[in-house]
């Protein structure tokens, strides 16, 4: 039996997540179709991540098992073949055993895009939001500071009625930076909660609005409340970046 880890990139305007859903076209969904049109089999997919709906994903994890013997570089080119255009397969390696795509994951890099033109791009729709006003990048770091290091961040977790866990996250990267119009807020963390990422920037468009001091993120994280927070941002801004795992040697 194989265990196999292909790595995927998807544009998700289209798709209501990663998971399976019974009234809705997710990834998962699409890829298992054409996992099952070339292996002749339907696989148990494990994904590293479940992804908000509109969400897309630069890397994306996904492992499974099987005992077909067909090799990587050849299910890379079958599957892209069967593969809608906004989902690709960039590749696929062996894995250990016991390696699990969400499991496994040691951490996960998340950006969030902002067209901070006057005019909208009609060629980044759907892959930015388009906020016109001004956005004073040192302010915004200042807030962003706030969120590094460990934290429960209650806060910055929608409620959709599931039992809370551990809510405490490590996060190691939170920063801005602007290209021209284009403005990337880039997190990474050893595990995000539901919503985590755009409630956090939306909460920093209201520091930019001078509706918050950026010192108030701490208060907020303190409050472990999401009544606390500022809205949550749009998701087609939205990128899961990087997928991180470590003690694991993949073998091509």
């Amino acid at each position: 039996m194989r265990n196999l880890l292909l790595v995927i990139r998807y544009d998700g305007t289209n798709y209501h997540g990663w998971q399976v859903q019974q009234n809705a076209v997710t990834v998962q969904q699409v890829f298992q179709q054409a996992l099952e049109k070339v292996l002749g089999e339907r696989p148990d997919l494990k994904g590293c991540s479940r992804t908000d709906s509109f969400v897309h994903a630069l890397e994306f994890c996904v492992s499974f098992r099987t005992e077909r013997t067909i090799p990587c570089g050849r299910l890379v080119g079958a599957l892209n073949h069967f593969l809608p255009d906004d989902i690709a397969v960039l590749s696929c390696r062996e894995a250990p055993p016991d390696f699990h795509a969400r499991y496994s994951c040691a951490g996960k890099e998340y950006a969030y895009r902002i067209w901070n033109g006057r005019v909208r791009d009609p060629f980044l729709r759907n892959r930015v939001l388009h906020y016109w006003y001004p956005l004073d990048l040192r302010r915004l770091n200042d807030a962003a500071s706030y969120f590094r290091g460990s934290h429960d961040f209650t806060s910055f977790c929608a409620e959709d009625g599931r039992r809370p866990g551990n809510m405490t996250r490590e996060v190691t990267r939170a920063d801005w930076n602007r290209e021209g119009d284009l403005v990337v807020f880039t997190v990474s963390a050893d595990g995000f909660l539901y919503h985590m990422v755009r409630i956090m920037v939306g909460t920093m468009l209201r520091v930019a609005q001078g509706k918050l001091e950026p010192a108030d993120i701490e208060r907020i994280l303190l409050a472990k409340s999401r009544a606390a927070a500022g809205p949550t941002a749009p998701p087609q801004g939205l990128f899961l970046q990087k997928v991180f795992y470590e003690g694991v040697t993949f073998n091509e």
